[in-house]
């Protein structure tokens, strides 16, 4: 019982760590990179609640899908470096 608190506690600390790493991250593809994680960390949260179809979904859409979505969108972007586009 107390072990899965930890593990709760730590899964919490998790998603909280890399959601605030994914919005101080000036790097768009590094953001993106750390809301993946927030995802799949998310996933497991929930596979441990007993939710195992969620945690399916949440890593196929959140980790997946959104991840390749937001990797296309930034790659038809033009970076700009320095002031200069």
């Amino acid at each position: 019982m107390i072990i899965d608190q930890i593990v709760h506690g730590l899964l919490l600390a998790g998603v909280l760590s890399t959601a605030f790493m994914a919005l101080r991250c000036k790097d768009l593809l590094n953001s993106v990179i750390y809301l993946a994680a927030m995802s799949l960390v998310l996933s497991v949260e929930f596979y441990m609640l007993h939710a195992p179809d969620v945690a399916i979904a949440e890593a196929a859409v959140g980790a997946g899908l959104s991840t390749a979505i937001y990797v296309i969108a930034i790659n038809r972007t033009e970076r700009m470096e320095n002031g200069k586009s």
